[in-house]
């Protein structure tokens, strides 16, 4: 089984080949291209953990993958691969949104190492961003998203730390991003890290950076996340993830605006807004002793709750459309509608996946369905059998149902009964059901086997 998809992005064709077989040798999945169409295409078309891409290709430029991707609403990591008098080249290109970056020559084990590290980063990352090339999205018109954006548009000039609450899929990164987008700081980096990607063992470094030598591997000399993001702003995922110990390590940097890089004695002064964000609650977090009481209230000068899908259902039309018109866009596709029966029982769902489950799921539909209307059938079936499970508990709290009423009665009374029923909801399927308290999918086989057409 392949531990994972690799795109290879290399204008020379032996680079390609040796990195195409290095990644096999591994049980990677290796998909090589050798321009930037070719990349474009193979991201649209192949489901894409990582990707490796050279900085400088003929006749272009790296870099411009990063905006696309932006600009796409994807979240790949991407290691830059670059020659060795280029490193502020990939310095630069890791403030402008790379994962990683590598210097040729390198050693098998250095790539190995970067990869795996960008696929741990890869399975915690959060597909929430939408740029349709207008600037930043946020789909909502209830008064919980009014709300926040409220508080995001009166502190998002200012340099105050911002501590962002909410379920995993809510679109905390999204609002980080907004943030440093309506900041002063806008112009400059903003440099994202999840701390739940990174092993805790490595997490210093990648915050702090290191010298050379400072542990087997350190070939070279690295600067941290803080480095990158200094006069910028840097976005602390996950942050309820981070060890007591790193935590220490964190709330210094936040107090004095210094560090050490690991294995180093200069220390390094760094101008830097920090926001941070987590699906867990740190309050409890603090009475329990995994989180310290210094550092949340360091953090949590102005927090930013961003409420479930489930309790801002008069969202779900809004998001759906939009993720409609995004991946119509992307698949060159007409945008298709919504039945109003499937808008409906999308918003009976409770989504326990959020914004990021519903993009998934309009996604999926758009890959493997054709039409200019999107119906209940075309849901995937834990939608349809939630309308399943919530009809049986309306039969056990009901005192009698159809099975009581119309034991008796002939098949022209069910007849009637239904048709009734239909006349009334304009042909609306599921109010059908719930007036003659049927499910949905019972009601259909009733009308199959009654004659009675949809």
């Amino acid at each position: 089984m392949s531990r994972g998809t690799i795109l290879v992005l290399d204008d020379e064709k032996n680079i390609r080949k040796i990195l195409s077989a290095m990644l096999k040798s591994q049980d990677y999945e290796p998909i090589p291209v050798a321009n930037l169409g070719e990349a474009r295409e193979a991201i649209q078309r192949s489901e894409i953990q990582v990707i490796l891409s050279d900085l400088r290709l003929e006749r272009e430029d790296g870099l411009s993958l990063l905006k696309w991707l932006r600009e796409e609403g994807y979240a790949i990591p991407v290691i830059i691969l670059t020659a060795h008098g280029s490193i502020d080249s990939a310095v630069d290109s890791m403030k402008q949104g790379a994962f990683d970056y590598l210097s040729k020559p390198f050693e098998k084990q250095d790539l190995l190492r970067v990869l795996e590290k960008a696929l741990l980063y890869c399975r915690f990352t959060q597909k929430n961003t939408v740029n349709l090339g207008d600037g930043i999205v946020f789909v909502g018109d209830s008064h919980q998203i009014k709300k926040s954006l409220n508080l995001v548009e009166r502190v998002a000039p200012t340099d105050t730390t911002v501590l962002i609450t909410g379920e995993s899929g809510t679109g905390k990164e999204l609002i980080a991003q907004t943030l440093h987008e309506k900041s002063a700081r806008a112009q400059q980096p903003l440099i994202k890290i999840n701390c739940a990607a990174i092993p805790q063992t490595l997490l210093e470094s990648e915050l702090f950076g290191f010298e050379k030598g400072a542990f087997t591997g350190a070939y070279a000399t690295k600067p941290g996340r803080f480095e990158l993001a200094d006069q910028g702003t840097l976005f602390l995922d996950e942050i309820g993830e981070m060890s007591l110990e790193m935590q220490v390590k964190l709330l210094r940097v936040l107090q004095e605006k210094s560090f050490e890089r690991v294995g180093g004695i200069k220390t390094h002064h760094v101008n830097v807004r920090v926001i941070a964000a987590t699906n867990i609650n740190l309050e409890e977090a603090v009475k329990s002793g995994a989180f310290r009481k210094d550092l949340f209230y360091r953090l949590n000068v102005l927090p930013i709750h961003l409420a479930p899908l489930r309790e801002r259902k008069e969202d779900i039309p809004l998001l759906a459309a939009h993720f409609a018109n995004k991946f119509a866009k992307r698949l060159k596709r007409e945008v298709p509608k919504f039945a109003s029966e499937t808008l409906e029982l999308m918003a009976q769902f409770p989504w326990p996946g959020n914004i990021r489950q519903l993009e998934n799921v309009i996604e999926r539909i758009m890959v493997m369905e054709e039409g200019s209307v999107i119906h209940p059938e075309q849901l995937p079936d834990e939608i349809l059998e939630y309308e399943e499970d919530q009809f049986i508990e309306r039969q056990v709290k009901s005192l009698g149902g159809l099975k009581e009423k119309v034991k008796d009665a002939t098949r022209k009374i069910e007849r009637r009964a239904i048709e009734d029923a239909l006349t009334a909801t304009q042909q609306n399927v599921t109010q059908a059901a719930r007036l003659l308290n049927l499910s949905r999918k019972g009601l259909q086989l009733k009308m199959k086997e009654l004659g009675i057409r949809d």
